[in-house]
């Protein structure tokens, strides 16, 4: 195994333990895959039938674009829970980490016509850079995987509609902060639209605005590395076997 293998492992099954922490998972559905440096059309995902909170660096199971095993691993994967990832990985190359989740938040979210709103700060993130794809039934068909792709464009989130969230990344770290913070943009909509009282929408000057000033803070200032590391730390003395 490479040392590269061996860090996106590690990284991937704290991915793992990390959406387990902060309540993403759906019991043993749904994944977190990634591509293999330098190893094409090899990914990694997670033993089918295990819960979240119990993914190892050694558990995680390697496969092909049509999620069949190439390692002899004893485990089982699920390749139908590979169909959205798998259109994703093969035509986005800077989506080289994939999380799809069925949270309550998310879900709820994705049954409202109106989709994401520019509401707050934190919804702002993902200003024009939200996908959506219609609901066709349980992602199963192969064929599905060229419309996914075509709704996805180069957003790097999307709402599956009636069904739940998808955000890609360009490593790990990238992709849990957009899957965090777009949980969190979805639960904060859901709070707001609770209340009854009628919504303040952001106009769109500022909206691209303050977008354009999170982009610019995590070049400048590296906040997604720091933003990681906070992340790893939280799973010291509580997790911290994930790298095993």
């Amino acid at each position: 195994m490479t040392p590269e293998e061996q860090q996106t492992r590690e990284d991937l099954a704290a991915c793992y333990r990390l959406a387990a922490l902060h309540r993403f998972t759906d019991l043993i559905y749904t994944h977190i895959t990634a591509r293999i440096p330098g190893q094409e059309g090899h990914f990694l995902i997670n033993p089918y039938g295990w819960r979240w909170e119990e993914i190892t660096a050694s558990s995680l199971v390697r496969i092909d674009t049509e999620g069949r095993k190439l390692d002899g691993s004893p485990h089982r994967v699920n390749p139908a829970g590979f169909t959205i990832h798998s259109a994703l990985h093969m035509h986005r190359h800077d989506a080289a980490w994939i999380m799809h989740t069925h949270t309550r938040a998310g879900v709820a979210l994705s049954c409202l016509e109106e989709g994401l709103l520019p509401l707050n700060q934190i919804s702002l993130q993902f200003h024009n850079r939200v996908a959506y794809h219609d609901f066709e039934g349980i992602s199963l068909d192969p064929e599905e995987r060229q419309r996914l792709v075509a709704d996805m464009g180069d957003h790097p989130v999307m709402v599956l509609r009636n069904h739940g969230l998808i955000a890609t990344g360009r490593s790990a770290a990238e992709m849990f902060s957009n899957m965090f913070y777009l949980e969190r943009a979805c639960e904060i909509q859901l709070a707001a639209t609770a209340s009854g009282r009628p919504l303040r929408l952001i106009e769109d000057s500022i909206a691209d605005r303050v977008h354009g000033q999170y982009v610019q803070m995590n070049e400048e200032d590296g906040d997604l590395a720091l933003e990681w590391a906070a992340h790893l730390r939280s799973l010291t003395g509580l997790a911290s076997d994930y790298r095993s």
